[in-house]
């Protein structure tokens, strides 16, 4: 094989792997004629190659932005000196039918025949602009729940304990120590939830918590009826932040009996075969094709749910640094399977 053959075989190889590449490219002068796209240019703008060769960079320009970009590259091709970061910056591009598409552009200056050329590599990014923008619609949900917790729950609140407490030092009722601690609960709740839509995932002090009575104290505060809570013997003690694991417990026990009814049994166990521990129903369970969605913000099942019950879980559950997979039961219920507790115990030390 000749040297030149050699050459020209170089040439087809790189042709063809920028020719089938994912990502758009296109190479223009410093005059901002284009003169070279390829094929990918157009899943991405459009255009096809032949459209746009020829043409200049501006008719895939934004025109508010035109002058600015013909000012930038002018300023680079006469002092050399980058405004911009080369190695991606995002900047909208125009698609053929009008629309601008988000794009995160790499940019690389190379000559050829003494002639000065830039390529822009163009990635459409608009899939992630639309994650961002719903984590941001998902953040403004949160503080709003936070504004209701905050002010609309606390001052309704603090007048029930007021007459609870006014109440006992009247009258002798046992239920009316049971309603003043329930109230109490429910302050400590308000600013547990408030304080996870503030810090995210933040979890404070861990200590050893037994979680049979954990479970058994979060089942007293949750209108339960005829539901009935079984607690396997082997469930142990976890280091864990106590009031969350209340929360996690008293959300996962409400969802079931607001899903499921009043007549369900729950039952919380340990992993057999991992770290962790289950809190499984004898619902109907939850369909595969949702098992991602329930833990995110708003969404429900229910007309009646706020869609923030297993959000809360998960954020306690990732607070600690364990993991949590809904399943389904032996009996064909729901199955909540948290892994990655560490140091789990049969004992209260």
């Amino acid at each position: 094989m000749t040297r030149n053959s050699s050459i020209v075989r170089s040439e087809e190889f790189y042709r063809t792997l920028v020719g089938n590449a994912a990502e758009g490219m296109l190479t223009i002068d410093v005059n901002s004629d284009i003169v070279y796209a390829n094929p990918a240019i157009e899943r991405i703008l459009g255009y096809s190659p032949d459209e746009l060769m020829g043409s200049s960079k501006m008719k895939i320009i934004p025109e508010r932005l035109q002058s600015v970009h013909a000012a930038a590259l002018d300023s680079y091709v006469e002092t050399g000196e980058r405004n911009i970061d080369w190695n991606g910056i995002e900047l909208p591009a125009l698609h053929k039918d009008g629309h601008e598409v988000p794009t995160l552009i790499s940019l690389r200056e190379h000559e050829h025949d003494g002639e000065q050329y830039f390529t822009g590599i163009i990635r459409d990014i608009s899939e992630r602009k639309q994650r961002e923008e719903q984590l941001r619609d998902q953040k403004e949900r949160l503080d709003q729940f936070s504004d209701i917790l905050t002010h609309d729950i606390r001052n309704p609140l603090s007048v029930a304990r007021g007459h609870t407490e006014i109440a006992q030092e009247e009258y002798d009722i046992p239920e009316l120590e049971q309603i003043n601690e329930s109230l109490e609960r429910i302050e400590t709740l308000v600013e547990d939830v408030a304080a996870l839509t503030r810090e995210g995932q933040a979890i404070g002090r861990t200590e050893q918590v037994d979680v049979k009575a954990c479970a058994t104290e979060a089942w007293r505060n949750v209108m339960t009826n005829d539901a009935e809570l079984c607690i396997a013997t082997n469930t142990g003690v976890i280091e864990a932040d106590e009031s969350r694991m209340h929360g996690l417990f008293e959300n996962l026990f409400s969802n079931a009996i607001d899903h499921v009814g009043k007549d369900v049994s729950i039952c919380v166990g340990r992993l057999s075969d991992k770290d962790g521990l289950y809190i499984e129903d004898t619902g109907p369970g939850i369909p595969e094709s949702i098992r991602d969605d329930i833990f995110e913000y708003g969404y429900s099942t229910s007309d009646t749910g706020t869609g923030y019950g297993l959000a809360i879980v998960r954020q306690i559950v990732n607070g600690h640094g364990w993991k949590i997979t809904v399943t389904e039961s032996d009996t064909g219920g729901a199955r909540f399977e948290i892994a990655g507790i560490d140091s789990l115990s049969v004992e209260k030390q």
